[in-house]
């Protein structure tokens, strides 16, 4: 889809934000100006109560709460009004998604309830911790070339006991669904392409959802073995049924390779040659554990392609270790590789965006306790991002003196959120004027609060039939069990 111009653009914009006034239910005016806050404020969000101060903010500190703690937000038909919305796509039409985790850390909130253990990284190399807080998977279409910019449409909060596979597959059926509903896809349209990272494992996910039009590109670890097809069968003479499986492809020896398929070679400016060497109907040798425990019959053959991508040089002067993908389409061109490989590259826009909400809007600074309020700021979140990317057209670059100038096309986040105030304007506001009214009753002064709030221990979440788990008194110092990876994001 094109924006139409300028004009256009501003037409997405402002029917969008009618689209999101309609999804709020309850505390709709004091929602919708907390979003504005959120857009209009200068510089980084560092607390809630702190938005109440901005112009576009007409209501005091006490309605902000109010909004975030007893609002109400039509989640699913907010998830329609993004698919509705105007959203990137490949240099062929094809929507490219990237899905990923990020957590909301809240180490401290022994009173929050589903709360889990995040995976995050610390200061140190290789040094990985697990903190309590909440994750959120979420899913994000991609551009292409080099940009900061991403379109997120899902956000779903992991429950303790949840397993992260089947919670992505639900999610993912989900957003196809409505992407077909709102025209986002048709019929001969080429299929979406989601791109994951480590942790995933991409093969269970391609066959959860075969029936739709998706393909999946998911990193692998470096130690993983496949089989390939098996031979054609040939009667012995002793008998015996035909071998389901052929040799072993083992990743890290290249003896069991053999001779590439596809090998592709591209001079790039930062790393040098990308050469990118793939391998036709390879498959992982299924086993009765893990999600497959209950499978009844003979183990499926879930065939795709395995990709290996090396460059010459690293931006950072690393060691440029190999990566290695895996595509769930069985018979790889010299167009589908490097689709690939260039795609998995872009798969990394998304911790910009994370970055971006983290930094800049504010997503985890608020210490919220209830996990509705939590999932309704961070819906709240993705609008004021979905705005800012809808009215890039009608940015102008506001930069500081110490900035270089930058093209429109080129603007960042941050630079067309300076300029939104003013956007803003051309638009409208569906929200009403406050009304006055007076403050309710409060606590009489010395009195003590004799509600305290309850205490929860941290849950786990599963990943593939596995788990992370620490017990809730843990001493100074120990690490938790590790059974399986958890993706990580940022």
């Amino acid at each position: 889809m094109t924006d139409g111009g300028s004009g256009g653009a501003l037409g997405d914009l402002a029917a969008f934000r009618q689209g999101f006034y309609e999804c709020l239910t309850r505390r709709a005016d004091a929602l919708f100006e907390l979003c504005e806050a959120l857009l209009c404020t200068d510089g980084p969000v560092r607390s809630l109560v702190g938005l109440s101060l901005a112009p576009e903010h007409r209501r005091g500190h006490g309605a902000l709460y109010d909004a975030v703690n007893s609002g109400r937000v039509e989640i699913d038909r907010l998830r329609t009004v993004l698919a509705d919305a105007r959203l990137p796509r490949a240099a062929d039409g094809r929507l490219v998604m990237a899905v990923d985790v990020s957590p909301w850390l809240r180490p401290d909130g022994a009173t929050c309830p589903d709360r889990l253990f995040c995976h995050t990284y610390g200061r140190g190399k290789n040094e990985h911790r697990m903190i309590p807080g909440r994750p959120y998977s979420i899913i994000a279409a991609l551009e292409t070339g080099r940009s900061s910019w991403t379109a997120p449409l899902d956000a779903q909060r992991l429950r303790p006991g949840a397993d992260i596979l089947a919670v992505t597959a639900s999610q993912i059926r989900d957003l196809v669904e409505r992407l077909v509903a709102a025209g986002q896809w048709h019929e001969n349209d080429p299929d979406m392409l989601f791109v994951l990272d480590a942790g995933y494992e991409g093969p269970r996910l391609a066959y959860l959802l075969s029936d739709l039009p998706v393909q999946i590109l998911v990193r692998l670890r470096s130690d993983r073995v496949f089989r390939r097809p098996a031979p054609k069968y040939q009667h012995p003479p002793q008998g015996g049924r035909p071998a389901r499986h052929g040799g072993e492809f083992i990743f890290k020896d290249p003896a069991t390779w053999g001779a590439e398929d596809v090998t592709t070679r591209t001079d790039t400016r930062l790393y040098g040659t990308a050469t990118a060497l793939a391998w036709n109907r390879l498959h992982p040798r299924l086993q009765r554990r893990t999600t497959w425990a209950d499978w009844v019959g003979p183990m499926p053959i879930l065939e795709g392609t395995v990709i290996r991508l090396t460059v010459e040089q690293l931006p950072s002067g690393g060691v440029n270790k190999p990566v290695w993908l895996w595509w769930s389409g069985a018979d790889a061109t010299t167009v589908d590789v490097d689709r690939c490989w260039r795609m998995f590259l872009r798969r990394f826009d998304i911790e910009h965006t994370f970055r971006m909400w983290k930094q800049t809007l504010g997503w985890t600074c608020p210490q919220l306790r209830d996990p509705g309020s939590a999932d309704r700021w961070t819906w709240l979140i993705i609008t004021a991002y979905t705005q800012l990317r809808l009215s890039r057209p009608l940015a102008a670059d506001l930069r500081l003196p110490w900035e270089k100038p930058a093209a429109p096309q080129r603007l960042t986040p941050a630079r067309v959120r300076r300029g939104f105030r003013h956007i803003r304007t051309k638009t409208g506001s569906p929200a009403g004027a406050p009304k006055p009214s007076r403050p309710g009753p409060r606590r009489p002064p010395g009195v003590k609060n004799r509600h305290h709030a309850a205490r929860h221990d941290v849950g786990l979440v599963l990943v593939t039939g596995h788990a992370y788990t620490r017990p809730a008194h843990h001493k100074k110092g120990t690490k938790p069990r590790r059974t399986a990876q958890i993706p990580s994001g940022g």
